[in-house]
């Protein structure tokens, strides 16, 4: 009987978690696992509740990379696009920045099939502040326009 109660209520721990499931499987994840942080050290933009970007800079190459994650950025999420675009304005100048999708044949994403997209432009390596709105971007047969947000920020509240 006392190995019939300490089963249950190990059962009962293990099966509690934190009743999340992970975006697009619909299998939870361990216990811990959420990552919540960007992995990659750079700025959060939400995608609604479901997902998010992570946009990091690098000021020595002129680049931007914006990778697709779930809504705990614990897992790559991929899009159809072909590219992203974003409007930046800093001191009062507009830019646009075409982020095109980056394939990856380790990880078998395509072009249209990817989770990271990257541009390069000359103002990155000396614009370390700017306001943003991400135009579009589908992700698992939703759309998200005009995503405001301040890089390096974020849009989070």
């Amino acid at each position: 009987m006392r190995f019939i109660s300490a089963f249950l209520v190990a059962s009962l721990l293990m099966s509690a978690g934190c009743g999340r499931s992970r975006s697009g499987t619909g299998d939870s994840a361990p216990i811990g696992q959420f990552h919540h942080e960007p992995p990659h050290g750079g700025t959060a933009v939400a995608l609604g509740d479901d997902y998010n970007l992570e946009l990091v800079r690098d000021a020595g190459a002129g680049t931007l990379s914006a990778y697709v994650f779930d809504d705990d950025m614990e897992y790559f999420v991929r899009s159809p696009a072909p590219s992203i675009t974003i409007m930046a304005t800093a001191t009062g100048e507009t830019r646009t920045l075409v982020l095109a999708a980056v394939a990856n044949p380790a990880t078998g994403e395509t072009v249209g099939d990817t989770s990271l997209f990257q541009a390069q432009a000359d103002w990155l390596r000396t614009t370390p502040d700017f306001s943003a709105k991400l135009l579009s971007i589908p992700v698992h047969g939703s759309t998200f326009t005009d995503v405001s947000f301040n890089f390096p920020a974020g849009n989070d509240k």
